[in-house]
C-alpha cells in the first residue's frame, strides 16, 4: 500500500490544517488536505529532509507508528473521530500485533480511559504596579486531564489544575477540579453537561472560560456546526475582580457577571474565502462595571482568511446592545505560520490592533497572558504574540501589548509575558 492511499483512512479522524509541511507534496495534489491535517495532528512526521515520499510503499512499522500516534491523541478528537480511530486500530490489529504493538491495550487505554496534561512556567512584566504593588510576577501551574468512555455514546472528562504557583512569594497552591463534564453523542449531535470550556472571538476577548451548564452541538455538515448553551460564566466571578475594580465600580460579591444566568449560541462555518464564527450571549441582570444594574446582549463574530504562503488575516467584532452606550470590542490582525507542539521549530506569529469600549468586558473573561485590565477601560492598543516549538511537546508562548491609549489617560503601559509549556 502506498502512503497516499493510507491517507484516505487516517485523514477521516483529523481536521484540515493550514499549510503544506512537506517539500515533495505538490500544490493541487488530491492528498494535500489529508497530508496537512495529519501533520498538524503529529500523526505524520515525514523524513529528516522534510520530504513525505508518498509514492513509496507503507511499511508495517510506519503503519503502526501512524495509527498509534492517532490513538494516543484520542483526548483531542471529537467523538465521531475517535470512533474512526478505533475502527482503524481494529482493521490493522494483526499488522500492529506482528510488530509487537499491543493494540488491544492501546484501544482500551484510548477508548476507555486516558490521561494527558501540561505544565507551564511563566514570567509576566507590568510597567504599572498591580494591586499588590508588584510590577512583575513569576509563576507556574500544572494541569492533569482525564477522559473516560462510559459507553459507545457517553464519555466523561475532568481536569485538575494547580492554579498559579507564585515563585516569588512562595507558599502552596491548592489543586482544584476546574473542568468536569459528561458528553452524550447522538449521531451528528452532542450534549454536554457540567463545567466545560467556552471560547468566542479570535481576539481572545472571551477565551479559556469555564461555563457551568449544558450545551448542545449539532454538525449537519463538515463545514458547519451549530452550538447553544445555558448556564453561568463561572470564571467571571467576584473573586476574579481586582481590588481597584471592586472599589471603583462597587460590584456586589453575589451579583457579578458570573452570577447571571446566561444563554449563548455559536455558528461556525467554512466559506470559500475563510472561516466565519458568529456569536451571541444573553445574560440576565447583574451589577455592571459602572455600578448600574442590567443584563447583557452581546452579538458579534470572527472572520479568519488564509492567504498564500502560510499568511492569514483576521478580524473580530462584538457589541453589547443592552449595556449603556452599546460598548463594543473589535480587532484586526495578520499572522504567519502554524505551531505544532510535536514538530520542533514550527512556529506562528501574529500582530493585531484592538479597540475597546468600557462596559462590554468583565474581569476574568480574557484569554490573554498579559495584564487584561486593558479591556476594562475604553481605548486601544497593539498586541504581538507568537509560539515556537523548541522540542517535541515543548513550546514557548509570548505576548507583548504596546502603544496603549486609554480614553481616561490611565494606561497600564506596555506589558509582556513569556511562558514555556510542556505537554504530556
Amino acid at each position: 500500500m502506498k502512503k497516499y492511499i493510507l491517507l484516505a483512512a487516517l485523514a477521516a479522524a483529523s481536521p484540515a490544517a493550514a499549510a503544506n509541511p512537506f517539500s515533495d507534496v505538490p500544490a493541487g495534489h488530491w492528498s494535500l488536505e489529508a497530508v496537512e491535517a495529519l501533520a498538524d495532528k503529529g500523526v505524520l512526521t515525514g523524513y529528516p529532509d522534510g520530504a513525505f515520499r508518498g509514492e513509496e510503499p507503507v511499511t508495517r512499522y510506519e503503519m503502526a507508528q501512524a495509527t498509534a500516534r492517532l490513538l494516543a491523541k484520542e483526548d483531542r478528537l471529537s467523538p465521531e473521530d475517535r470512533k474512526t480511530a478505533d475502527r482503524l486500530a481494529a482493521e490493522y490489529a494483526e499488522e500492529l500485533d506482528g510488530l509487537g504493538v499491543r493494540v488491544s491495550a492501546l484501544e482500551e487505554r484510548a477508548g476507555r480511559f486516558s490521561w494527558s496534561g501540561e505544565a507551564r512556567s511563566r514570567y509576566q512584566k507590568f510597567t504599572e504596579n498591580k494591586d499588590n504593588g508588584k510590577n512583575d510576577s513569576r509563576n507556574g501551574l500544572i494541569r492533569l486531564s482525564a477522559r473516560a468512555a462510559v459507553n459507545d455514546r457517553t464519555e466523561v472528562f475532568g481536569r485538575l489544575t494547580s492554579g498559579d504557583i507564585d515563585w516569588d512569594e512562595g507558599g502552596d497552591s491548592s489543586l482544584s477540579m476546574d473542568r468536569m463534564y459528561a458528553r452524550h453523542t447522538f449521531g451528528s449531535a452532542a450534549l454536554t453537561v457540567g463545567r466545560y470550556e467556552l471560547d468566542m472571538g479570535q481576539d481572545k476577548w472571551l477565551s479559556g472560560n469555564a461555563f457551568d451548564g449544558a450545551a448542545l452541538r449539532w454538525q449537519p455538515a463538515d463545514s458547519l456546526s451549530l452550538s447553544a448553551g445555558f448556564g453561568r460564566f463561572s470564571d467571571a466571578d467576584y473573586g476574579s475582580l481586582t481590588e481597584a475594580y471592586k472599589s471603583q465600580y462597587g460590584a456586589a460579591e453575589d451579583d457579578a457577571f458570573g452570577d447571571a444566568e446566561s444563554f449563548w449560541a455559536k455558528a461556525e462555518t467554512a466559506l470559500p474565502f475563510g472561516d466565519l464564527d458568529l456569536d451571541y450571549i444573553h445574560a440576565s441582570s447583574f451589577t455592571r462595571t459602572d455600578g448600574s444594574r442590567g443584563g447583557a446582549r452581546i452579538t458579534g463574530g470572527t472572520l479568519t482568511m488564509p492567504m498564500p504562503d502560510g499568511f492569514r488575516l483576521s478580524g473580530s467584532y462584538h457589541k453589547d446592545t443592552d449595556a449603556p452606550g452599546d460598548p463594543s470590542v473589535w480587532s484586526v490582525g495578520a499572522g504567519f505560520g502554524k505551531m505544532i507542539p510535536e514538530k520542533r521549530w514550527s512556529f506562528r506569529a501574529d500582530v493585531g490592533y484592538y479597540s475597546v469600549e468600557e462596559g462590554l468586558y468583565h474581569s476574568g473573561m480574557s484569554g490573554l497572558d498579559i495584564d487584561d485590565r486593558i479591556f476594562l477601560e475604553s481605548g486601544h492598543f497593539w498586541l504581538a504574540s507568537g509560539d515556537i516549538a523548541v522540542g517535541k511537546n515543548i513550546y514557548m508562548h509570548g505576548e507583548y501589548a504596546f502603544a496603549q491609549d486609554s480614553d481616561d489617560g490611565e494606561n497600564t503601559g506596555d506589558t509582556w509575558s513569556i511562558s514555556t509549556y510542556y505537554r504530556f
